[in-house]
């Protein structure tokens, strides 16, 4: 199979283009190393939130919206305080009233640099790499040197992401909180309908959460509304579905337990 990886250039931002298994992947070191494109080209699924007209500013300026990018720290943080077992540490707050909490956090936003980038008969991948120190303008709010690395790898399987955080302070425990602001387009299907999107999410209990959408510690036993999601009848787009929050279970994919959600076109399948 001829998979490759190579340097690009989309709109003045520089990419890694990964290209295995029928699918292509674009990898945005400079915009949080955001995979910014991942799509199916033999069956024509456009998997992530993508658009060709975009430009890489626009990108930038709202990038937790596009894409595959990775929040740390993501977690809401009432009034910025984030307490750590060494340390509190205020963070800026950039959410308007009524929410005033930290948001996202910051990683997202840095230009990364590219280690390396290669293929062979199995698949293709880059790995990239940022190093946080006094350089970073969030240093003055959350003072902890680490370094941290992405490898993004893809094959006949699809898109692995493996990413490693190594605390280099060697006094400041560092806090882990990660996640995968993941930006499903709708539709995905070539000649899909916005209509025609079902997902499947194994939800457990329901999150309470108050006005400021924090956590009140309560589980509520989910009612109609939310067990859409669990029998794989729930319509995601045209519809509010922010801040819903669930504990995670288990569904079934192809006969075997999976901890992950399953998004489908009801008329291709």
């Amino acid at each position: 199979m001829n998979n490759t990886a190579e340097l690009f250039e989309w709109k003045g931002t520089t990419c890694v283009k990964l290209s295995a298994g029928g699918y292509e992947a674009w990898v945005a070191n400079e915009i949080g190393s955001n995979v910014i494109r991942l799509r199916d080209n033999e069956n024509g699924i456009e998997f992530f939130r993508f658009n060709p007209k975009n430009t890489a500013d626009a990108i930038k300026k709202s990038p937790e919206v596009w894409g595959l990018p990775t929040l740390y720290l993501p977690n809401r943080f009432a009034d910025g305080v984030l307490r750590t077992s060494d340390a509190v540490y205020q963070l800026p707050v950039n959410e308007k009233e009524p929410y005033n909490n930290h948001i996202h956090g910051f990683l997202h936003k840095r230009a990364h640099e590219v280690l390396e980038f290669s293929s062979d008969d199995n698949c293709a991948w880059v790995k990239t790499r940022y190093v946080y120190d006094e350089k970073d303008e969030f240093f003055q709010y959350l003072p902890v040197r680490f370094t941290v690395e992405y490898t993004f790898t893809l094959s006949e399987q699809g898109l692995e992401q493996n990413i490693r955080f190594l605390n280099t302070d060697g006094v400041k425990v560092l806090p882990m909180s990660l996640a995968s602001h993941t930006t499903i387009s709708a539709p995905f299907a070539d000649g899909g309908k916005e209509e025609d999107i079902r997902l499947t999410v194994p939800i457990g209990k329901r999150c309470e959460l108050n006005e400021r959408c924090l956590p009140t510690e309560q589980l509520k036993v989910p009612n109609m509304h939310d067990l859409e999601y669990r029998n794989g009848s729930k319509h995601p787009v045209l519809q509010v579905v922010d801040n819903e929050m669930y504990f995670g279970e288990y569904t079934k994919l192809d006969g075997e337990d999976f901890h992950g959600i399953i998004a489908e076109d009801i008329t291709s399948g």
